[in-house]
């Protein structure tokens, strides 16, 4: 902790080693009494031990404090590593629960299609048997008719045959005597003839018509039998997959009550891992800034680079909201492999970091790589080209992109290099802003990321000139 610029006392938070308010004085005697006896001689004595004391005081502290800092610092990487991997872990039992999930569901899905399938099949069974039960009715009508008409027939036949039975006894004179003309007699005779074979036709044609309609029956009786043991399987079948749905809805339940107890704890994990990743930035000289801080690193980069205070923290705040987003993906799967990888873990093995805790910018929909690093959010290779410069600035060998004092500084050298040196007008501004973003390509972003960085460094540069007033 800086003593000159800390607010808080830089040795509160470690074990004194000398305590500068020792009441004793000399050879056992109070304090008070030697304040009271020889004042001179005591103040003289404690301003000498003060000042001889204080540096050494302050050495050790800073020194402690430093090793300290180094202890927790490389705590929470080793919790930040575990924790890491404790997430990977969730994530894949979260994946896990999620394809159990969809077979489930689709399984679902499948046994509802086939039950709708088999609800319809009994409909159409039932509708056949309906059918059915109305055909074997009116079949049962058509036989009592069919019946009635035979019986009615064969009555007509017997009084038909009877008769003709009564006039086979009757003698020739008696036949001759009933019918004087014997033109009558032969037209009798063949009516009786004619009716009879009509009765024996009309009989025959009865006797088959109910042979038939006994035969359909018995037809419709099998077919309603039939339709009724399909009606019996598809009740059955439906019966097996309602079981078999409601085993694999509870499943599905289970399923999703796993999932999402998994969420949680995977939820949780990463909030915690955000906090050590936030308190690692911190120990590495990085964390959120209030505008005031910012300001006066800010105030330091100017004055080194000449371009303007409010200009460098406009450009921080839409890069990193002033260190508060410095990104949420690992270099393994962001940056260049070949470009920048070998350059990170070249630096963070300078600044004595576990490249695994670190987070940098992902790539964007474009497809491009990320990788941008720290405040500044620049790319290993680019910070690479202006870490000497930055060192002659602010003195830290080797520079930091994570550390506020660096970060800032390499802004402020870039915006000059690209156009924003003091004077700059804010056509020159926008276009060093939207070199900054996206380099050769700047005049796509003149008017979007450009013009906001410059709308957003007028608003900074009234708050400034209120502070300064």
């Amino acid at each position: 902790m800086d003593v000159k610029t800390a607010k808080v006392n830089p040795f509160s938070k470690v074990r004194g080693r000398v305590n500068l308010s020792y009441k004793k004085g000399f050879f056992g005697l109070p304090v008070v009494l030697i304040f009271k006896s020889a004042a001179l001689m005591s103040t003289g004595l404690y301003l000498i031990f003060g000042f001889v004391l204080a540096p050494g005081y302050f050495h050790h502290t800073s020194a402690s404090a430093a090793e300290n800092s180094e202890e927790e610092r490389a705590e929470l990487e080793k919790q930040l590593i575990e924790l890491e991997d404790q997430i990977v872990k969730y994530e894949s039992t979260v994946s896990s629960y999620k394809k159990q999930g969809k077979t489930l569901q689709v399984e679902i899905d499948r046994l509802n299609a086939k039950m709708k399938k088999i609800n319809l099949q009994i409909k159409s069974v039932e509708s056949s048997i309906s059918n059915l039960d109305k055909e074997i009715s009116a079949n049962k009508e058509q036989v009592v008719v069919t019946e009635n008409d035979l019986g009615f027939n064969k009555k007509a036949l017997t009084k038909s045959l009877q008769n003709i039975y009564e006039k086979g006894d009757e003698g020739l004179l008696e036949i001759v005597l009933k019918n004087p003309n014997f033109s009558h007699f032969i037209d009798d005779l063949n009516s009786f003839i004619i009716l009879q074979d009509s009765l024996r036709i009309a009989v025959g044609k009865i006797e088959q018509l109910r042979a038939d309609l006994l035969d359909a029956q018995e037809q419709l009786a099998v077919k309603k039998s039939d339709a009724v043991a399909l009606r019996v399987y598809h009740d059955s079948q439906k019966g097996s997959l309602a079981s078999s749905k409601n085993e694999k809805s509870q499943l599905l339940n289970i399923t999703k009550g796993q999932e999402s107890r998994y969420q949680e704890l995977l939820k949780e994990t990463k909030i915690t891992a955000a906090q050590i990743r936030s308190q690692i930035f911190q120990f590495l000289g990085g964390g959120e800034l209030s505008f005031e801080k910012a300001y006066e690193f800010a105030k330091v980069a100017e004055a080194a680079t000449g371009v303007r205070a409010a200009m460098i923290l406009a450009v921080l705040d839409k890069e990193s909201a002033l260190g508060q987003n410095v990104g949420r993906c690992s270099y393994k799967t962001a940056m260049h492999p070949r470009r920048d990888v070998p350059i990170f873990l070249a630096l963070v093995g300078e600044l004595g970091i576990n490249p695994d805790t670190i987070m940098v910018s992902c790539a964007n929909r474009d497809g491009a790589y990320g990788g941008a690093m720290g405040p500044a959010q620049f790319i290993p290779s680019t910070w690479r080209l202006y870490a000497e410069r930055v060192s002659g600035v602010t003195g830290n060998i080797p520079p930091s992109p994570w550390r506020n004092a660096d970060a800032f500084v390499a802004t402020a050298l870039y915006l000059k290099d690209a156009g924003a040196f003091r004077g700059a007008t804010l056509s020159q501004e926008r276009q060093a802003a939207a070199r900054y973003y996206s380099g050769s390509r700047w005049r796509n972003y003149l008017w979007t990321y450009g013009d906001r960085v410059v709308n957003k460094a007028q608003k900074f540069q009234q708050d400034i000139d209120i502070l300064n007033s």
